[in-house]
């Protein structure tokens, strides 16, 4: 059942409307909002690994914490969205989001890094909304049979996000002082509080502008008027009470959602090391210098998506899934055994291959999904993200006890179980 704040017109898959082309605006946006704060997190895990003196697997929980509220949420989202819709998920997400940036300041002030992952937990928990809503949304704003390849479209402006996250952390975050870890425990505990209070004071005000920006966009998008495209034959009279639970009864769904989880997990686990991999493996660079190679890993990501999505027109998804997986076993393998710039620029060209991979993996799980099932399997599909929590965490523990370079046998082994995935559903799932 929607509420009565949204206002909701229902037209076919063919109707067009301003309505609906300012809808698909508004969803891409959220797509590129959401991009910064997934990516800013890459920054996090390094700054904070020098401002409070950290293990690799201690700076992971940066992630874990990020996922962890992916993970808690996602199921009170996907039952939320079912009693107000998509548009009071998407405004409730978005406050939840606004207000977790907000938290960075007191957190900051305090320099505990508790407090930070507090903050990260809250913004998480707004951004489970927001995935929650927008992915099936988007599968709705056109026909079925290009769903797959409108959702690659969508994502595609995350990455633009992405950029503009690590470019916030790159410039106004890292401050350039790259102090080694015995001169910090040489400084007497006045000066090293101050030093840890300077560094952290650093994420202040770009999560001050951030939440600000976020919550503006919030009440933007609660008065504006949404139009929710559905198939010919199909209803958006109020949701079902009975939740769809036979989905996970379901192989091929079920499938998705492994493989989504262990997708996210080689994601995060290889942008939030890229920066520690660039360090130990070519020595004397600084974290500011080892940015620039995340950022250009997310501009092969999004240079991925729109290839994606064009080689999805001849292409079947699953058969594309199934490559892009296979190429990237092998770039992670070169990375695992040739430390060093062939090993980062390995990791580099991983991003392009790995672009398809969350939007395809979702569509394939809910294609053929009537609209409650689809609401279900999206928050189901949304919790796998805890697949960014999980393995973040135990790549930095391989890293801890195997150094970095082997530690990228983690997400090698998560390409592996992708491009099984592929495989089995390529023979199932037809174009989508």
């Amino acid at each position: 059942m929607h509420s009565n704040s949204e206002t909701i017109a229902v037209t076919s898959a063919s109707g067009k409307s301003a309505s609906g082309r300012l809808a698909l605006f508004l969803v891409i946006t959220l797509f590129f909002m959401w991009g910064v704060a997934n990516n800013l997190n890459d920054v996090l895990v390094a700054h904070f690994k020098k401002a409070f003196t950290l293990s690799d697997l201690q700076a992971g929980l940066v992630q874990s914490a990020f996922y962890f509220g992916y993970f808690l949420v996602a199921v009170p989202a996907g039952l939320f969205m079912r009693r107000f819709g998509y548009k009071g998920a998407i405004v409730f997400g978005l406050l939840l989001y606004g207000a977790g940036a907000l938290l960075f300041w007191p957190a900051a002030a305090s320099a505990n890094y508790n407090n930070f992952l507090l903050a990260l937990f809250v913004i998480a928990a707004g951004l489970a909304f927001l995935e929650t809503s927008a992915n099936p949304l988007v599968t709705l704003l056109g026909p079925a049979e290009s769903a797959t390849a409108r959702l690659n479209l969508a994502q595609a402006f995350n990455p633009l996000g992405s950029i503009t996250g690590i470019l916030i952390g790159q410039f106004f975050i890292f401050s350039g002082n790259e102090t080694a870890p015995e001169n910090l425990a040489a400084m007497p505990p006045a000066q090293h509080h101050a030093y840890v209070l300077s560094e952290v004071a650093a994420v202040q005000w770009p999560y001050l502008v951030i939440g600000l920006v976020v919550i503006g966009w919030a009440i933007l998008i609660a008065m504006t008027r949404f139009t929710l495209y559905t198939r010919p034959g199909e209803t958006s009279a109020a949701a079902p009470t009975r939740v769809p639970l036979h989905l996970l009864r379901d192989a091929r769904f079920m499938g998705a959602v492994a493989a989504q989880f262990f997708y996210v997990g080689a994601q995060v686990s290889v942008w939030s090391y890229l920066i520690r991999y660039v360090q130990a493996t070519m020595p004397g660079s600084t974290a500011r210098y080892a940015a620039n190679f995340l950022t250009a890993s997310l501009v092969c990501f999004m240079l991925g998506r729109f290839a994606g999505a064009a080689l999805m027109k001849y292409i079947r998804p699953a058969q594309l899934l199934k490559a892009f997986a296979l190429t990237n076993v092998v770039l992670t393998l070169v990375a695992v055994l040739l430390p060093g710039l062939i090993g980062v620029y390995a990791l580099v060209a991983c991003s392009f291959f790995m672009s398809v991979m969350y939007p395809t993996i979702f569509a394939l799980g809910v294609e053929g999904r009537d609209d409650s099932q689809r609401k279900f399997g999206a928050s189901v599909l949304v919790m796998a993200i805890i697949g960014g929590a999980v393995l973040t965490a135990a790549m930095g523990a391989a890293s801890d006890m195997a150094g970095i370079a082997h530690a990228m046998l983690v997400p090698a082994a998560c390409f592996v179980l992708i491009l099984l995935f592929a495989a089995r559903h390529g023979r199932q799932v037809g174009r989508v």
